[in-house]
């Protein structure tokens, strides 16, 4: 069971980040993985540096993509939000079945916390996980000058509210010109 579990995050390292190739047609784009880590990361220095629990946003942050990894990276123009909410659940539910009871019935409850977004834990995570997409745009605009960021920025700047995250966004923004 473990070990199919493990298979199913692994697949994570294969799912190109879809927004990327849609937005910008770029052809070999980060991997969800790859996003799951950096966004992980942050999750750990953030939490830390703000007092947050950090394990917390850290276990969340391993799990905030993993239905991803069956469903594929599904952008807006692909499902409506509902619908990928709706599928996201049933997926992760099925793919945390695969471990033991106790583990599965923890991460279950992170998930849920994670999707439902009221916890501070959570709402944080879905800060960083915005704050990591504005880094990716800014680091591919070094690479590809000839394409457009600005729809990732722009959201980015939307969804980001805490002050020392704002801070560290318009840092960012300020580097990459």
């Amino acid at each position: 069971m473990i070990p199919d579990f493990f298979k199913i995050a692994a697949n994570l390292k294969t799912i190109p980040r879809q927004g990327w190739i849609e937005k910008t047609g770029i052809k070999n784009p980060e991997s969800v993985a790859e996003h799951v880590f950096v966004t992980s990361i942050m999750a750990m220095v953030l939490g830390d540096y703000l007092k947050i629990n950090a394990e917390k946003i850290i276990r969340m942050g391993l799990l905030h993509d993993l239905a991803e990894s069956i469903t594929g990276d599904l952008t807006p123009d692909q499902i409506s939000k509902q619908e990928k909410i709706e599928l996201e659940n049933k997926t992760i539910q099925n793919i945390l079945e695969k471990l033991p009871e106790e583990l599965e019935k923890d991460y279950l409850q992170l998930w849920k916390e994670y999707v439902e977004n009221k916890t501070i834990e959570s709402q944080l995570l879905h800060e960083i996980d915005k704050l990591e997409m504005a880094l990716q745009a800014t680091l591919y605009a070094k690479n590809f000058e000839n394409k457009s960021f600005a729809s990732f920025l722009e959201s980015a700047n939307k969804s980001i509210n805490n002050p020392e995250l704002k801070k560290i966004f318009n840092s960012l923004l300020d580097k990459s010109s």
